[in-house]
């Protein structure tokens, strides 16, 4: 299906200067965000605590239920609407780990009932511990560095014919990670694993740029660039970060990848048959190439997605949420990001 004229010739690459500027002002905000913020707001999936979800038969206020939990020692807990108003459901949240055992639901449904004047019905209860937390969030980061330190073995392998290299690079960054995390964690200290993966993936990029590996360093920058302003949007709108997000954040790195590959194909054929053009001239006809694709890909997996944010309820609201904004993100990418990436090597080439 060809949804835009086939010869069509939209000037991507002269803009790129201004997408720069804009893709730098949201990362900026969104590190500004996480500063401010400490960080993501973690969920109880990476903070430990437990997460209650619970549903009366009539309207209750939120003061009520916290009169209620304080029976319990639970008087400090965040309580939320959960879902539409009038399903008159709700999220407990406490840093407290308590066993979800019957005798505690039975107790926990008497105290709320009793303090709300309402019939409770709990839906669920969610105990981690806090190491169990630590834990994960430790392996979250670790699932998202060895993924795209994966990646650029594979897009070395695939565009430059450098598997060594790239793997040499990969092998020795992980082996470097896990010794230093080792030195931390033995001398106790804290919040190390995100300093530590931040200031291996800079170096990642550093010795992407003094190795010439052109490509793999334009869908690295691209993929972070994904990445950040998903994670900042959720920071700044305070919103939980929780496995599940993890997961859309993983998707979001899998999809972004696949359309700048689409790309990346494109202009790495049309160098080989238009090996006299200039470099700018065969992106910018590559991305052209390649545009009805990307808007159909972007347009048809953005309906579904958008119908799970919106009809798909409250459990999966956050997680389509995280997909949404990663499409739009990675659409953006691709075209404006990881392709004119290229071009900075015809600058150093010029130099030299």
């Amino acid at each position: 299906m060809q949804f835009v004229k086939p010869d069509i010739n939209i000037d991507f690459t002269s803009k790129r200067k201004t997408a720069f500027v804009i893709s730098t002002v949201f990362i900026i905000i969104s590190i500004i965000s996480l500063i401010i913020h400490k960080g993501p707001r973690y969920g109880v999936d990476f903070s430990g605590g437990t997460l209650i979800q619970v549903k009366f038969s009539s309207p209750v206020s939120i003061d009520d239920i916290k009169k209620g939990l304080a029976e319990i020692q639970l008087g400090k807990s965040s309580v939320q609407q959960f879902g539409d108003q009038n399903e008159n459901e709700y999220l407990i949240r406490t840093d407290k780990s308590v066993l979800a055992a019957e005798n505690f639901s039975l107790e926990l449904k008497t105290v709320l009932e009793t303090g709300t004047g309402g019939e409770a019905d709990i839906r669920r209860i969610e105990m981690v511990g806090p190491q169990v937390g630590k834990d994960l969030r430790e392996k979250a980061l670790f699932a998202m560095f060895f993924s795209l330190l994966f990646i650029t073995i594979y897009i070395s392998g695939r565009f430059e014919l450098k598997w060594l290299l790239s793997g040499f690079i990969a092998v020795v960054l992980i082996c470097a990670v896990m010794i230093i995390l080792k030195i931390c964690n033995f001398f106790s200290l804290e919040n190390s694993t995100p300093v530590l993966i931040a200031a291996a993936m800079i170096v990642t990029l550093i010795l992407f740029w003094f190795l010439e590996l052109k490509y793999a360093m334009g869908a690295i920058v691209a993929l972070i660039h994904d990445v950040i302003i998903t994670v900042g949007v959720f920071s700044i709108m305070d919103i939980e970060f929780t496995l599940p997000i993890i997961a859309a954040l993983l998707t979001i790195i899998g999809y972004s990848l696949n359309d700048t590959i689409i790309v990346f194909d494109r202009i790495r054929e049309n160098q080989r048959k238009y090996h006299k053009k200039r470099l700018e001239i065969i992106i910018n006809g590559s991305i052209n190439e390649t545009l009805s694709r990307t808007i159909l890909t972007s347009f048809t997996t953005l309906v579904v997605v958008l119908a799970l944010f919106l009809i798909g309820g409250g459990i999966i609201h956050d997680f389509a949420f995280a997909i949404l904004i990663g499409i739009l993100t990675g659409t953006y990418s691709s075209v404006f990001v990881a392709s004119p990436i290229l071009l900075a090597w015809q600058g150093k080439s010029k130099k030299r």
